[in-house]
Formats: structure tokens, C-alpha cells, sequence
């Protein structure tokens, strides 16, 4: 797995949601695992969390901003600070699945 691959997964994320409205990223999942936005909020911080172990450093929070439509941005920031850290490709499988387990669920 390459960085240019979990960037296209990325990317396909960010057209199937960028241009979503607020309604649409609280409406709620069918599978009851609370709204649109919880669900790519935990992708964020999964990809954060991956980030921060192969830099080395602590893992810290990622804040839920009040516009959920700033989640777009934050998926992107911290994509490119996971490739950024240079992990291994096993790491990088890990975050484009679970890119592509977000898309599958909303």
C-alpha cells in the first residue's frame, strides 16, 4: 500500500461527502451507530491515532468542531500527516481500509 493510495481513497471519500450540507452529515446511519458525522469523526481520529504511533508521539484528541463540514479538512489534515510520518505500508493499508469502510457505511 502507497501513500497515493490511501490519497485516491481519501479523495474518493471527500467527493461523496464534500459537498454535503449539515442535515445530511446528522442524519443518522441504518446500522443505529449514531449520525454521518460521528462516523467520519472516528475515522479522523482513527487516522490521528495511526499518525501519532508511527511519529512516535502521543496520541491526542481530535476536536469535534461545532461545523461538521470541517470534517472534510480535518480527514485530509491528518491523511497527509500520517503520510507525512512515513509508516510502514501495513499502516498505510490499515488507514485506506478504513477510508474505504467509511464510504461502504454511508
Amino acid at each position: 500500500m502507497s501513500a497515493a493510495e490511501l490519497d485516491r481513497a481519501v479523495g474518493l471519500l471527500v467527493r461523496q461527502v464534500g459537498h454535503w450540507q449539515q442535515p445530511r452529515w446528522a442524519a443518522r446511519l441504518d446500522s443505529g451507530d449514531g449520525s454521518r458525522a460521528d462516523h467520519v469523526h472516528r475515522l479522523v481520529q482513527t487516522i490521528a491515532d495511526l499518525g501519532a504511533d508511527a511519529e512516535g508521539g502521543p496520541r491526542r484528541r481530535v476536536p469535534r468542531l461545532p461545523n461538521d463540514l470541517a470534517l472534510v479538512d480535518q480527514l485530509r489534515v491528518v491523511a497527509a500527516d500520517l503520510v507525512a510520518a512515513a509508516p510502514p505500508e501495513d499502516v498505510l493499508a490499515r488507514a485506506a481500509a478504513e477510508v474505504a469502510a467509511t464510504r461502504d457505511v454511508l
